[in-house]
């Protein structure tokens, strides 16, 4: 299952998409019951606690294999909806010098803070405007001086903006040569981007609510769940244990009413942070541990959608209990400098990680451009990528690094972002060449579900929806 469509010295043009569709969610339907009864999928109430319904269709652990009656046999396929990939035009349009196949990889500090403060002059201006219709007298906040944590900002952009610039426009001529990108000349000139709506789940309000539920005390409690063809499982047994779908088809999970897709070969724990113990209790050490931090903003403070952690809570996470000798590990940061120099500085050593590599995660339209001005104050097209190991025993760490290619310390991995919030392309294809083939893998703070791989988050199945997923196909 790849989702590399080129790879060059810079790093790597991904189809996010493709890989979602290359996960194996097929579920083969069973019908083989008396008077062709169908599998329960409600969800029932008792003792005030309610229940779900685990369910899949599935009868065979073998693609291909479905339950036959009457000689036939059904199957179900899914693909994620190709509109949320459909990212056609930049959020923010950039002047033809900004432009990625027009512009210049070379600015310097100066001409960053300059663009930068007529950025902020025109953002003013824009603000005076409404106000002077609505009629407010407010007067602007602050004026274009910056403070330390922008001149930071600005002085890393500078540092590793050439590298972006280059490395990106190289992916992309690969992109437009092989058709996976489309010409300029083809874009629409009109209309937008598909904005999705938001498909309120309420997972993560689920699992502060079991935060009443009893304590789960380790050795206590069973450590997984199996997903079978049927299978009734309690919300409370649900968050206090991981579930594990081990077939090679995948299942559809009923939780609360909603219906969840889970691919072949995944597990996961929905839960938060304060109940980590049932991933504890899993008895797993990994040898790949990706996250992604709800980190703390302004913004995020502001909206009140999103919950965040403080660095000292993201500090707590046991990694040093959860990661295998050499382990990599792979923390999402954003681009403010306050975040990258915590996980450097304190993440990392106080989980015995030695920090390998930074990469940077690019961002594009399905025209090969920036989906926000390389040099946008306020936004940037990327995202960091902070890379490390965990340090051990020398012994170990040589020997299963032997056959390894070491961590490259600089890499671009561009892609066509998803226009659901926070939903992260994939590594699996691009750490592949960097660890050993069948390794333990997981995501931490995760959304979404990957074959191979164990996933915990208290959003872990959002991206499983099944209204997320189009019914490509019903062949029997």
């Amino acid at each position: 299952m790849m989702s590399v469509v080129h790879r060059l010295t810079a790093g790597w043009l991904l189809d996010h998409l493709s890989f979602i569709n290359q996960c194996g969610y097929e579920i083969y339907d069973s019908f083989a019951y008396p008077g062709d009864v169908t599998m329960n999928t409600s969800v029932s109430s008792t003792n005030d606690h309610p229940t779900s319904t685990f369910a899949t269709t599935s009868s065979s652990d073998v693609p291909g294999d479905g339950v036959e009656t009457e000689g036939k046999t059904a199957r179900t396929r899914y693909v994620f909806r190709e509109e949320f990939f459909h990212i056609s035009k930049a959020h923010i349009a950039a002047a033809p010098e900004e432009q990625l196949l027009q512009g210049s990889p070379e600015l310097t500090l100066t001409e960053m803070k300059a663009s930068s403060s007529a950025e902020e002059h025109k953002e003013g201006t824009k603000c005076g405007v409404r106000d002077s219709v609505t009629g407010a007298k407010k007067k602007r906040k602050r004026k274009c001086v910056f403070n330390q944590g922008e001149l930071d900002a600005l002085e890393y952009h500078t540092k590793i903006r050439k590298f972006i610039w280059e490395g990106t426009l190289h992916l992309v001529q690969e992109g437009l040569k092989s058709g996976f990108l489309h010409h300029a000349a083809a874009a629409p000139s009109c209309g937008k981007n598909v904005v999705p709506g938001r498909i309120d789940c309420g997972l993560a309000e689920l699992c502060e609510m079991a935060k009443q539920f009893p304590a789960v005390n380790d050795g206590d409690h069973q450590a997984v769940n199996v997903l079978d063809d049927e299978t009734t499982i309690p919300e409370q047994d649900l968050l206090s244990c991981v579930t594990e779908n081990n077939s090679n088809c995948a299942k559809i999970v009923v939780l609360m009413g909603q219906k969840y897709l889970v691919p072949p070969r995944s597990s996961f724990l929905l839960s938060d942070i304060s109940c980590l113990q049932p991933l504890l209790n899993y008895k797993k050490k990994y040898d790949v541990i990706v996250i992604d931090p709800p980190w703390e903003n302004k913004s995020v403070k502001r909206s009140n959608r999103y919950s965040y952690l403080s660095s000292w809570q993201i500090k707590q996470i046991p990694v040093s209990m959860l990661a295998a000798p050499d382990c990599l590990v792979v923390t999402w940061v954003t681009n403010r400098q306050k975040h990258l120099r915590f996980v450097k500085d304190e993440l990392y050593p106080h989980w015995s990680v030695k920090t390998l590599a930074e990469w940077h995660w690019v961002k594009i339209t399905r025209y090969g451009e920036f989906v926000l001005p390389l040099d946008s104050f306020h936004k940037k097209p990327y995202e960091v990528l902070i890379l490390g190991r965990v340090q051990g025993n020398i012994k170990e760490a040589r020997r299963k690094s032997e056959d390894v290619l070491p961590v490259p310390e600089h890499k671009l991995i561009v892609s066509i972002p998803c226009s659901l919030h926070s939903h992260k392309p994939p590594l699996t294809a691009v750490l592949a060449e960097f660890i050993k083939p069948d390794v333990e893998c997981l995501e931490l703070f995760a959304r979404n579900l990957q074959p191979g791989w164990t996933s915990w988050g208290n959003e872990v199945l959002k991206f499983q929806h099944i209204d997320y997923f189009t019914l490509l196909q019903n062949e029997t």
